[in-house]
């Protein structure tokens, strides 16, 4: 019989990524955020948006590079067809919001707030999150690529076609998380504090399964002694 010549293929549908492509875009004239505001083909180029309060705003073809974040109020909202670039804060509030189509590059953010969040295709490069905060939020073709997320917080979150490339996860909480093709087998730093029990519907490398050993030991009962 002829050899197949078929290969082994991967076992986990990759993410679809965000393809935003912007259109000529107007700086922003700096009057400040509004509840509900509508801002579309608008460029933030280092704006001061820090306790800003846009609640439910709408930012849709738009870029904000270098802008300040912090505590800015932004629950509700909803970023299209985006890009943030070199975005920095801490205490932002995106609780509820939707971001669709969203790249994220070299963020340096605390404690953002994205509980209950729903995010599809986005795409998070480079930079540094802490204390992320993405309880009860759903993730649907998200991909974390070269970042550093530490003590970010999955409790109870569904994440569907999710891919953690070549980031570092520390002290990740995944307590009640839902997954369904999530890939972690190129994260180069894989810290689970809780959730190790919660893995099921991801894939993991080989070595990741020596080092998870332990934590999926003691999750049933068994004891290891030389």
């Amino acid at each position: 019989m002829p050899r197949s010549n078929s290969r082994k293929t991967d076992t986990i549908p990759a993410a679809r990524r965000p393809e935003v492509r912007l259109p000529p875009l107007v700086p922003y004239d700096g009057g400040g955020l509004e509840p509900d505001g509508d801002y579309d083909g608008l460029r933030f180029e280092g704006t001061d948006l820090a306790d800003e309060s846009g609640p439910g705003a709408r930012f849709m073809d738009c870029a904000l590079d270098g802008c300040a974040l912090d505590r800015a109020e932004l629950v509700r909202a909803r970023f299209i067809d985006s890009v943030l670039t070199g975005v920095r804060g801490v205490g932002t509030d995106l609780a509820g919001s939707s971001l669709r189509d969203v790249e994220v590059v070299d963020a340096r953010l605390g404690g953002v707030q994205l509980h209950g969040a729903v995010l599809e295709r986005v795409l998070v490069r480079g930079g540094k999150i802490d204390y992320l905060n993405l309880r009860r939020a759903r993730l649907k073709d998200v991909v974390f690529e070269g970042c550093v997320l530490s003590e970010p917080d999955f409790g109870d979150a569904q994440l569907v076609r999710v891919e953690f490339r070549d980031c570092v996860l520390k002290r990740a909480d995944f307590s009640s998380v839902r997954m369904e093709s999530v890939d972690l087998r190129t994260v180069a730093e894989l810290d689970i504090a809780r959730g190790v029990e919660r893995l099921a519907g991801a894939v993991i490398s080989p070595a990741q399964l020596m080092e998870l050993a332990p934590a999926f030991a003691a999750q049933i009962g068994v004891r290891v002694e030389v």
